[in-house]
């Protein structure tokens, strides 16, 4: 009797076994496929982060989205439901062109709840002559929690939202006008002018540099950095003495001894010129035209009998050079000769 039962168990445990796998497999296909009821409100705190722009993608690009679930206990996540990796999500009907490539997930569980978080790259694979909208799609994944009136199983689902963008096309065929191509999801190109910014700044630099240093030789102003200096007050106060006035060339040597005397810090005369030029070495490139300042000053100062002529060294416009000389030896600069008497 044992001998006819053997050859009958083993075909019965095959079938008991492939009867079991069956239904295991039923089972995940119904948890993915078959709807289930909402989970109820309150239960999952949703947090996603959505590509940072929403047009201008091309074939082939991808697009990433981090999602964070904190999920209440005692609902778990059945991991089975999560997207399926080369899945190509249909839309109204058709193959939306929008693949899922790479996922990975992390859980980590707290005392009342527990945090599932979500990398999913998608990828685009479909194009068109011009800009059509898409969509990341929305996915459903399932929980396993208590059974309720709703769910007798325990079986809920949550639906993670879709994110909207805009497909471009690899080029544009025929015309395009841009007045009837204008969209309010397409976002302004804008322009990345960094080379010709730095290169403009740097212009703008050398171009004020080079002002101020033209400023800083010829101005006479008091406001400018070192313009306050003895020899730059006389400057200005010959500016205002008019050539025609005899009175005013006694004016003009006053200014410019005046200037010498504070620079100095002591009286200046032709006999101590060497040691005020060994003081300033500065202004040892017109000694020879202090030499002929003094000299013009004895004789308008001194020799009365014979006063200066009408050459152009014995003038208000010699002075006025002469003290732009001194002025700019006070500033460190390199004075241009004057024509000797």
């Amino acid at each position: 009797m044992k001998c006819l039962m053997n050859p009958l168990i083993k075909p019965f445990n095959i079938s008991l076994a492939s009867f079991v796998l069956f239904f295991n497999i039923s089972f995940l296909a119904l948890a993915n496929d078959a709807p289930s009821p909402e989970i109820p409100e309150g239960v999952v705190k949703l947090t996603k982060i959505d590509p940072n722009r929403n047009v201008g993608y091309l074939m082939g690009d991808i697009l990433d989205r981090n999602i964070t679930l904190e999920v209440k206990k005692p609902y778990k996540l059945i991991e089975t439901t999560l997207p399926i990796v080369g899945y190509e999500h249909r839309y109204q009907g058709q193959v939306s062109g929008i693949e899922l490539r790479k996922i990975s997930h992390t859980k980590k569980e707290s005392n009342t709840s527990t945090t599932y978080v979500m990398q999913l790259s998608y990828q685009v694979f479909a194009t068109a002559p011009t800009v059509k909208p898409a969509l990341l799609p929305a996915e459903i994944v399932k929980f396993q929690g208590p059974s309720t009136s709703e769910a007798k199983d325990g079986l809920v689902q949550y639906r993670i939202p879709e994110f909207y963008f805009r497909s471009s096309p690899m080029a544009v065929f025929g015309a395009v006008k841009i007045e009837d191509d204008m969209s309010p999801l397409r976002q302004p190109i804008l322009l990345q002018p960094y080379p010709e910014k730095q290169k403009l700044v740097a212009y703008l630099a050398v171009l004020s540099l080079s002002l101020l240093g033209l400023l800083y030789i010829i101005g006479s102003h008091a406001w400018l950095p070192l313009m306050g200096k003895p020899f730059a007050r006389a400057s200005r106060q010959l500016a205002k003495l008019s050539p025609k006035e005899a009175k005013d060339l006694k004016v003009a040597i006053s200014a410019l001894h005046q200037a010498l005397n504070t620079t100095a810090k002591y009286s200046v005369f032709s006999d101590n010129l060497a040691t005020f030029i060994q003081c300033n070495p500065s202004f040892k490139t017109i000694e020879s035209e202090m030499g002929q300042f003094f000299a013009l000053s004895h004789q308008v100062f001194f020799n009365t009998q014979n006063p200066p002529g009408h050459e152009e060294s014995c003038s208000l416009v010699w002075l006025r050079k002469f003290c732009k000389q001194c002025r700019d030896c006070e500033r460190g600069l390199k004075p241009s000769k004057l024509k000797k008497a």
